[in-house]
């Protein structure tokens, strides 16, 4: 016996009468989304030879690495690296993009700091997964990007569909977001992003300026 399936709806207001089985006409909804921003500052490139030679006598000043996510590379243990004279137009910059950010979360008129390292890769050097607790924001802007760097990656923040069988770049899946860095970008994210740099596979190295904006008033009850 052949046929199609037919059924009833009840108290639909469509009585009894047969329909055949159709495929729903389906709106989907992105929700939950993550934004983060980023800009070239065309107009700071002239610096960045100047700036990589002020973060070369840095290393050669202090050559111990601070470690924390940082391998195979150097980072400073100076976390106040745009205060140095050398950087006052980035920071005047950096504070501008972090105050336009915090306004558009909602927290316009906040006062904040800049906490901010050098965070320098040598060949094989990378960062692992981590976020920058406590931040109000966070970012980086580099100042060197050879051939060989490795990308900067955003992990998906849902912690349920990271342990999803649904993997891949697709609805409801898990994909890592990998940005591609060019020498005079400016990014900026939400602190709770974790992230990681690939491994650096290049001879020269890759330096960028990382930072984070931190509750200035928050920082002072400390």
């Amino acid at each position: 016996m052949t046929g199609k399936l037919s059924f009833t709806y009840q108290g639909l207001g469509l009585g009894n009468r047969p329909t055949t089985t159709m495929a729903p006409v389906l709106q989907s909804f992105d929700i939950f989304p993550t934004r983060i921003w980023q800009s070239h500052l065309e107009a700071l490139v002239p610096e960045l030879d100047r700036w990589v030679n002020t973060v070369r006598a840095m290393r050669a000043a202090s050559p111990a690495p601070a470690g924390r996510t940082n391998r195979l590379g150097w980072n400073s243990s100076d976390m106040a690296v745009l205060e140095h004279p050398d950087f006052a137009a980035l920071q005047l910059v950096i504070r501008t993009a972090c105050a336009s950010v915090l306004g558009e979360m909602g927290q316009g008129g906040m006062p904040f700091r800049l906490q901010s390292w050098i965070n320098l890769h040598d060949r094989g050097g990378f960062n692992f997964l981590h976020a920058h607790d406590g931040s109000l924001l966070s970012g980086g802007f580099y100042l060197s990007v050879p051939r060989g760097s490795g990308a900067f990656v955003f992990r998906d923040p849902r912690p349920g569909v990271l342990h999803a069988s649904v993997k891949g770049g697709m609805p409801n899946g898990h994909a890592d977001v990998h940005l591609t860095p060019s020498a005079g970008l400016l990014v900026l994210f939400p602190w709770w992003m974790e992230h990681y740099v690939e491994p650096h596979d290049g001879d020269e190295p890759r330096i960028m300026i990382a930072f984070n904006a931190l509750d200035d008033a928050r920082a002072a009850q400390r």
